[in-house]
């Protein structure tokens, strides 16, 4: 608990610096993004507090702008690519079988906080269609087949370093 109470000293420090500036509200919940790695509903409590603000006007921002989330990402972040020619090479069955490899479901995070699951538009190599990307590392011309094995691969790297 220790870990969090630090977090909170630093987003309170970090209030305190913008506390009267105008539009203090998207820098505060920027810093709170990479402190915490999200935004809870306590940060946001205590970024309203704060700053002055209602709670309703910190939960509209940080859920209008894509670069907000509301919930801990996982340490892998898998993102499918569901745009046109992604789509019309099959990348929505790329993300049905990740989402029953990891039992969830786009926009979620499993249990251990190891994968979260998102789809995506264009990530931008439309010739290697269907693709995905893991921590900014492109997977292309996949096949549903492929899936577990690329996870498992994760999986045991994630074993690897908890054995050490």
């Amino acid at each position: 608990m220790d870990g969090e109470r630090a977090k909170f000293a630093e987003l309170e420090k970090l209030i305190a610096e913008h506390k009267d500036q105008p539009g203090a509200l998207m820098p505060v919940l920027q810093g709170a993004q990479n402190i915490f790695g999200c935004v809870s509903e306590d940060v946001q409590k205590c970024i309203a507090e704060g700053l002055g603000v209602t709670l309703s006007e910190v939960y509209g921002v940080a859920t209008f702008y894509a670069q907000f989330s509301l919930h801990p990402k996982g340490k892998y972040l898998i993102s499918v690519c569901l745009g046109t020619a992604c789509y019309v090479k099959g990348s929505q069955h790329i993300l049905d079988k990740l989402s029953q490899v990891l039992n969830i479901a786009a926009g979620e995070t499993t249990p251990d906080g190891l994968f979260t699951l998102e789809a995506t538009r264009c990530l931008g190599a439309c010739g290697l269609a269907p693709v995905m990307m893991i921590n900014g590392k492109v997977y292309g011309r996949l096949t549903p087949d492929q899936i577990p094995g690329i996870i498992d691969e994760y999986k045991k790297a994630e074993a690897g370093e908890a054995a050490q």
